[in-house]
């Protein structure tokens, strides 16, 4: 296996990894005014990711950087041709981690109120955007042989990539309700676990609608069909999808946000792998598009990063890990007295 393509697998990877961590976060923000009927709710909610959602966040900046340093040609045409939605994402994740912290500066219902909604806001829209960006890149960019982009912000707005978008809603609030389903305690839990079984069957629908339509919009299916192993990557996102509702049956809490994570990675993956070799394909002409052979770093630059990747990545995962075992307990109301954040 040759360097690009061992980093192709890696950038695939990190969007994995960041989709089924800071997944759950988005989906707890999402899910605010719906599951916390009164402030302590929301406030045990918000405890509930409140030691995690900035450390998953590294996933994002190392998928980032890792675009940016392995592959430095589909970063630039990246960032040019979806510069408003990438934008977007930003100033809502912004405004996510500012509402995290100013929440509980001043005792106003009101002030409160706003940076509740500030959260919601900064999460349900970048888990909206990340599927339509990703369904869009599935699809195929409009980029001409010099890559400049032939669009605009509602050229991707287009019915397969909005299907996308909501995909990627749903699984990351259904993330998010099993994760306050294993992380709360009271009415909480009860609605989270409630919401759950609501939420699956219109999951399910709209997966199987974004599989049917990957057929007839896409060129993800190239790859199968010629490698017909590749389908198991496909049947274990379906494998963890159903296992969800059976696992939370069974109270199996850690268990059914277990599989709702394979489901995501599997998702994620279904489409990393039908791109291959492509990052960046263009939807006007195919030879435009950008590979990981022909829009990577030089050799010696991947060689030397992914010596670092193998030191540093192990301690991060340690790191994470830690965390997550440190604060594994359930959020009760004896928590409130700390900040949201901590």
């Amino acid at each position: 296996m040759d360097l690009q393509t061992i980093w192709f697998l890696l950038w695939g990877l990190l969007w994995a990894v960041f989709f089924l961590t800071d997944g759950f976060d988005f989906g707890v923000g999402t899910l605010l005014p719906f599951v916390g009927k009164t402030d302590e709710e929301r406030r045990i909610m918000l405890n509930s990711v409140g030691p995690v959602w900035d450390g998953n966040e590294v996933w994002l900046i190392t998928a980032g950087g890792v675009t940016f340093a392995a592959f430095p040609k589909v970063y630039a045409v990246m960032f040019s041709s979806l510069y408003s939605a990438l934008m977007l994402i930003l100033f809502a994740l912004i405004l996510r981690g500012v509402s995290f912290e100013f929440r509980s500066k001043v005792e106003n219902p009101r002030w409160r109120q706003v940076w509740d909604m500030a959260n919601v806001f900064g999460s349900a829209l970048p888990a909206l955007l990340f599927g339509v960006a990703f369904a869009n890149i599935f699809r195929g960019i409009p980029i001409d042989a010099s890559g400049m982009y032939q669009g605009n912000l509602f050229t991707l707005l287009n019915p397969y990539g909005l299907l996308g978008g909501v995909l990627f809603l749903l699984m990351f609030v259904m993330h998010g309700a099993l994760w306050l389903n294993m992380k709360t305690t009271g009415p909480v839990k009860e609605r989270a676990a409630a919401l759950i079984y609501k939420l699956w069957p219109v999951q399910v629908a709209v997966a199987v609608i974004f599989l049917v339509a990957s057929w007839f919009s896409t060129r993800l299916y190239d790859n199968y069909l010629k490698h017909p192993a590749m389908f198991l990557v496909i049947l274990l996102a379906v494998a963890g999808l159903l296992a969800i509702p059976f696992l939370h049956k069974k109270a199996k809490a850690f268990s059914a946000w277990l599989a709702s994570a394979v489901f995501i990675a599997g998702a994620t993956f279904f489409g990393v792998l039908g791109l291959f070799p492509y990052l960046f394909p263009s939807s006007i002409d195919p030879a435009f598009g950008l590979t990981a052979q022909n829009a990577s770093s030089s050799p010696l630059t991947l060689k030397i990063m992914l010596i670092v990747v193998l030191l540093f990545i192990p301690v991060v995962i340690a790191y994470q890990i830690w965390t997550y075992r440190l604060f594994r307990h359930p959020i009760t109301e004896e928590d409130l007295g700390y900040e949201e954040a901590y």
